[in-house]
């Protein structure tokens, strides 16, 4: 995605002044008196073309001046978002029906699916990856700019991959993991689960210990009825992972929990001084030199 834009904007406030002087400061020539005007051709219509191309000039360096510049967002070296894990539990209780109202056929997973790439997707200037967790945590898709390849990979995730139960630490854990070659300012999980933690090698204790001693950021989420997941552990591991937590009972409420943290979420991730541009003054400044040249032609064709 290209985005235009100007390095000095604050030029085209000349452009009014300029023009108006142009409109007020004509420069008005001597009366002469000579008998045969026919020889003299359409002279009033010159002097009309020769206003407006001043004005075009004027205008096209005005914004040669302003420095138009594209900055093409698509080009992973000029993101200025973060770097996000998405946690997804993939328990067997993600297999549960009716969290979405609109279908209450589709199990939790699902639901979660199509939040989850829909989040990823709108994250234009973001570095995602994904990591799943059930009995065991496994990196579902390494940190990438790739929005297509994040989106594809969390369509082809199941419930149930990584297990039954639910290791909030392992998926925690490994969500440190996919972030340990991050180069982001900022770098965020975003663990979702439907259960209480009780399975898995390492403990969500231990987990903060690795959040905390890498400067991640965590958010949790817990899905379904009340009840249903550890709202005290999830608010803990939230509070301490300087995050927050968030509880969604349907996908409506999902959907806007994940809205809630992409307004959150904006930290850059590189100073604009570092962004790469392409630069486009020069055509302009090529355009009002060209019309300046043609105008200077016209004027010593009138003199010979």
């Amino acid at each position: 995605m290209n985005s235009w834009s100007f390095d000095f904007p604050w030029a085209f406030v000349l452009l009014p002044f300029l023009l108006y002087c142009l409109y007020r400061c004509k420069k008005t020539p001597p009366a002469q008196i000579f008998p045969h005007l026919h020889f003299f051709g359409t002279v009033t219509r010159w002097r009309t073309l020769q206003w407006m191309l001043t004005v075009l000039v004027v205008i096209l360096m005005v914004t040669a001046l302003a420095t138009p510049i594209t900055i093409d967002y698509d080009d992973p070296r000029n993101r200025h978002g973060i770097d996000i894990v998405l946690a997804l539990d993939g328990s067997g209780s993600m297999n549960a029906s009716g969290f979405s109202q609109d279908n209450p056929r589709e199990s939790r997973f699902e639901s979660v699916q199509t939040i989850a790439r829909d989040f990823s997707r709108k994250r234009i200037q973001d570095n995602i990856g994904v990591v799943m967790f059930g009995d065991f945590a496994f990196i579902a898709s390494p940190i990438t700019y790739e929005k297509e390849i994040i989106s594809e990979m969390i369509g082809y995730l199941n419930e149930g991959m990584a297990g039954q139960n639910t290791a909030i630490g392992e998926g925690i854990a490994m969500g440190v993991r996919a972030l340990r070659d991050s180069k982001a300012h900022t770098k965020v999980i975003i663990l979702l689960t439907d259960g209480e933690h009780n399975s898995g090698a390492i403990s969500p204790k231990e987990a903060m210990g690795m959040v905390t001693r890498n400067h991640i950021k965590l958010y949790t989420i817990g899905i379904g009825e009340k009840g249903e997941f550890d709202s005290p552990l999830l608010e803990t591991l939230a509070r301490e992972g300087g995050g927050r937590f968030f509880a969604a009972t349907n996908e409506k409420e999902l959907q806007t929990i994940y809205e809630t943290i992409d307004t959150l979420e904006r930290s850059p991730l590189k100073s604009d001084h570092h962004t790469l541009k392409e630069h486009y003054y020069h055509w302009f400044g090529a355009g009002a030199l060209g019309i300046l040249l043609f105008m200077a032609w016209q004027r010593r064709k009138g003199i010979q």
